[in-house]
């Protein structure tokens, strides 16, 4: 049990990186989203009308909303920020939706897990379907898997590049540069490399099951369900902080169960969604600098 429960959460890296991160804490508390000083503040909220297979999260500025995506039956759903269900929008012609990332405006892109596919979509107000069938799209068949391909979105403004984390065999985050014709649906333009750690060989969670990028300060936000993790790193790979979502820390009552979602808001918050259809709200005390005024 002990050996099982090392490899499982990798304890030798994960001890290395809680020290290097305890160090550090004067330096990053106020430069990053320093997780220590988050506590959970809505846990486990059953989101009510969906039943299962909630994956992704995304935060649009515009309407101040949540958006997720289920896979059976394939839709994406809104939320407000208290979890609660505003609408449900089906999806024609995917597989197995698992990823979601707010782009601009009325754009955004959803994540295809079975053959790794991108697709630009159009959600407004009055959007009640939509048809991927000839939307722009692109694909990425890279290490192809069974079921291990895509698992989360993120767009980062600042350097206009999507991140795309793929789950594991192998764990891996792309970035994807020069889409400006994608986004529009004209001429592509692309640079796709790989984003890595640049403090160890290899992230040390066991897979990845989505992530977004924080826009105020530039640092990623990786996302683990088997290890009950989220980690933090700087623009150049090096880990900053971690908020483990184990029993007794960070508030939480238990362990938040099948971690599918992350992502963050403009007061600081940080949202997890966990499949089948469980939401949680983590908030920052003391609030930081970068915190948007409102």
């Amino acid at each position: 049990m002990l050996a099982f429960a090392a490899w499982h959460f990798k304890a030798v890296p994960f001890a290395y990186y809680w020290m290097t991160m305890k160090s550090r804490s004067a330096e990053w508390q106020e430069k990053s989203v320093w997780l220590p000083f988050y506590r959970v503040a809505v846990e486990a909220r059953p989101i009510e009308g969906i039943e299962r297979n909630a994956s992704g999260l995304t935060f649009n500025p515009a309407t101040g909303t949540l958006f997720s995506v289920t896979n059976a039956p394939q839709e994406v759903i809104e939320l407000d920020t208290e979890g609660r269900l505003l609408r449900r929008i089906p999806i024609h012609g995917g597989q197995d939706p698992e990823g979601i990332a707010h782009i601009d405006g009325d754009v955004f892109v959803i994540a295809d897990e079975p053959d790794q596919q991108l697709y630009r979509v159009i959600i407004d107000a009055d959007t009640d379907n939509i048809d991927l069938h000839g939307v722009p799209r692109l694909g990425l068949a890279i290490d192809l898997y069974k079921n291990r391909g895509f698992e989360g979105v993120s767009w980062d403004s600042a350097t206009q590049r999507l991140f795309v984390a793929k789950e594991k065999a192998p764990l891996r985050v792309f970035a994807i540069a020069g889409l400006p014709g994608l986004l529009k649906g004209s001429t592509l333009d692309l640079q796709i490399s790989e984003w890595t750690s640049s403090k160890a060989s290899a992230l040390f969670m066991t897979d990845l099951s989505s992530l977004t990028v924080h826009e105020p300060t530039g640092n990623m936000l990786l996302l683990s369900d088997e290890s009950a993790l989220i980690v933090e790193y700087a623009p150049d790979g090096s880990p900053v902080s971690m908020l483990p979502m184990w029993r007794g820390l960070h508030g939480l009552s238990s362990m938040v169960p099948q971690a599918e979602g992350l992502t963050t808001g403009p007061d600081g918050a940080i949202y997890v969604l966990s499949e089948p259809n469980l939401f949680y709200r983590f908030e920052r005390e003391p609030r930081p600098q970068w915190v948007e005024k409102r």
